[in-house]
């Protein structure tokens, strides 16, 4: 009976070695810009909402009341 094995450890080195250079190039999406089509359509109309707010011992957190809130309708 014939045993099977895997691919030789040389080539999976040559396979991964390339994804892991990869890895430390720029980012496909930098912080910076909008996250989707909604936040983009915000910023053009009413401003961006804040990301993070500051709480009581003024620690950054999440600004989900600015951002969840309605958008007033200036009139």
């Amino acid at each position: 009976m014939r045993r099977v094995r895997g691919p030789h450890p040389r080539v999976v080195l040559a396979v991964l070695l390339p994804a892991f250079a990869v890895g430390c190039a720029k980012p496909l999406f930098p912080d910076n810009a909008p996250r989707t089509q909604f936040e983009k359509f915000d910023a053009m109309r009413s401003g961006a909402a804040p990301k993070e707010e500051p709480d009581v011992f003024g620690t950054p957190q999440p600004a989900l009341r600015a951002r969840l809130a309605p958008k007033t309708q200036g009139n």
